[in-house]
């Protein structure tokens, strides 16, 4: 009977055994689906959108994150809502309802479709199209498939997709080596998308080093679907396309020197002579001017419709370009409006105006060919406040086209914290993306109301602090101008009386002997001040050791480069302190 017992004792303990080994792998098994449901089961979800045509841009399917659906019409023109485009190809594009007519750009084009015309003008070129700029449910739509060589894309339709291609990305492709399942997520345990046959050609994904799982690429199918698949099973790897790469016309700093003469001076006569530590010049060749007329006879549109971009080259200036190039210089002319003798009203009207924006554009476009010009400086100052996005427009416009001709555009601006016709006109975080430099202007710190300083170390580097920061203008984009030259204020009874101009290469011997200099540490310059024939004279000097302070700036802050106003007003010395400064060749 002990035995019998021992035997039953036994076998509950085999049983509870058991019992406990069954709950164990039944919690195990539980906790593996659960596991599975919560890490694997969401990468069979489907999240396709089916009742609609998706857009698939590159690598990437935009459907749900779109502003507005694709329309395709009855000849399958594919039309793309004025709000996507904004958002993936020109965050500038705009409607300008005194023509009625779209006006969007690229880098190198800007391309014009007025409302249901089939035509587009780019670059100045009509030519007809299958479709046209529509207004549908009170949103504008652009033909974009009819749009390929203004945004430099490829569209293709396939199943119930658009797919675009930018021709300016790089492109890789490969085939499949054998039959293969196309993953939505780089894992075996995820939906099928897509299955391929061998030899199917597929387009690869640039992605970031390290956000796929080793062995695994992202690639789009010639249906347009996007998943993800083992390098293994690709063949025939192939770079079919490289990223555009935009090349600079100087590929060192920038060291620009304005050559002024007004235009009624001829350019100087160079012959023989170099100049040292500059790369670029920039003579004043163009101006805006009415014609000689009388002006009280005219309205304010017969006014603007006759002020012109006019040309002080003539064969003195042709023979200036020619030895500049011949000294390896890029001849950057000015472009100002400060001899307009109109009131800021008329220009305000031009600017405001896409077809007088438009002439004034053509006009600079026919003197940078006819004159093999390498660039633009455009100094427009004195504007409305209010005119400041339609100065943008101008610069948005006037970009593209000078690019497309091998031609840069150089915009000059203020320090941001002035008044509303001097400063607050500009808006520079635009000119500093679209322009390919935006001069600052570093000088005239106080002008005739105020006394003090031309251009303070400090005031440099707070605005420039302010280009950076605020206004989110790259630091590649921003040329620093500096002066050569200074003011000797004149005062009595502690009141001004006026401000002379002084170049940098007279202040020596405009300054008595006698007279003390006090270096100011925040402001990097001298101060000195003395009395003479019953006035008290001031001046905050400009000089070779104020110049050096300054120019290193630019390599603090790594902008683009130095400009100087103007050449002439210099001591020589400062020639070797910015070859120095900015290392040039």
């Amino acid at each position: 009977m002990k035995h019998g017992n021992e035997q039953k004792k036994k076998h509950r303990i085999l049983k509870m055994f058991l019992k406990i080994i069954l709950v164990i792998a039944i919690l195990v098994l539980l906790a593996g689906s659960i596991l599975f449901a919560i890490k694997v089961a969401p990468n069979y979800i489907n999240h396709d959108i089916t009742d609609k045509t998706n857009l698939v841009i590159n690598y990437s399917n935009v459907t749900g994150r779109m502003k507005n659906d694709l329309v395709i019409d009855e000849n399958n023109v594919v039309y793309l809502s004025m709000n996507d485009i904004k958002n993936y190809y020109d965050k500038h594009i705009y409607y300008d309802k005194k023509y009625d007519q779209i006006v969007t750009t690229t880098d190198t084009k800007v391309a014009v479709l007025k409302l249901n015309e089939n035509k587009i003008t780019i670059n100045g070129q009509e030519r007809a199209i299958k479709g046209s700029a529509i207004l549908k449910n009170d949103v504008y739509y652009l033909p974009i498939s009819e749009m390929e060589d203004v945004y430099n894309i490829k569209t293709l339709r396939a199943d119930n997709k658009v797919i675009i291609e930018s021709l300016d990305r790089k492109l890789t492709t490969a085939k499949t080596n054998k039959k293969i399942e196309v993953k939505s997520k780089a894992t075996f345990f995820s939906r099928t998308i897509e299955k391929l046959d061998v030899d199917e050609k597929v387009s690869i994904a640039e992605v970031e080093p390290n956000t796929l799982p080793q062995g695994w690429v992202k690639i789009r199918t010639k249906n347009g679907s996007l998943g993800y698949v083992e390098e293994k099973n690709l063949k025939d790897k192939k770079v079919e396309r490289e990223n555009a790469i935009v090349e600079k016309q100087i590929d060192e700093k920038i060291s620009l020197a304005w050559e002024y003469f007004s235009e009624v001076a001829k350019a100087p006569d160079n012959t023989g002579i170099k100049y040292d530590g500059v790369n670029v010049v920039s003579p004043s060749f163009f101006y805006m001017k009415l014609e000689d007329t009388e002006k009280e006879n005219l309205t304010t549109f017969d006014i603007v419709t006759q002020i012109k971009i006019r040309e002080n080259v003539g064969d003195e200036g042709i023979a200036y370009i020619k030895w500049a190039h011949d000294n390896n210089y890029k001849v950057w002319p000015k472009v100002s409006n400060d001899t307009l003798p109109t009131t800021i009203d008329e220009f305000s009207y031009i600017i405001n105006d896409y077809k007088l924006r438009d002439l004034m554009i053509k006009e600079i476009l026919g003197y940078v060919e006819t004159y093999n010009l390498d660039g633009i400086n455009l100094d427009f100052e004195y504007m409305y406040k209010d005119d400041s996005e339609a100065f943008s427009r101008f610069v948005i416009e006037l970009a593209p086209q000078l690019r497309a001709i091998g031609a840069c555009l150089s915009v000059d601006v203020t320090a941001p914290n002035g008044g509303d016709n001097w400063s607050l006109c500009y808006n520079r975080n635009v000119i500093g993306e679209v322009a390919d430099y935006i001069v600052f202007m570093g000088y005239d710190q106080y002008g005739t109301s105020k006394i003090g300083t031309t251009a303070g170390y400090n005031w440099l580097e707070n605005s420039l602090k302010t280009f950076l920061g605020n206004e989110e203008v790259p630091s590649e984009k921003i040329i620093l101008a500096l002066p050569f030259y200074t003011k000797l204020w004149q005062t009595k009874n502690d009141e001004t009386i006026k401000g002379i101009v002084i170049t940098m290469n007279s202040v020596n011997e405009t300054i008595p002997q006698s007279a003390s200099k006090q270096w100011l540490e925040d402001l990097k310059q001298y101060y000195v001040q003395y009395e003479q024939g019953g006035f008290v004279y001031k001046m905050w000097i400009e000089d070779d050791e104020s110049f050096t302070e300054k120019i290193n700036l630019v390599n603090k802050y790594d902008l683009a480069g130095a400009g100087y106003w103007r050449k002439g007003f210099e001591n020589e010395s400062v020639w070797n302190i910015v070859k120095d400064s900015l290392q040039l060749k």
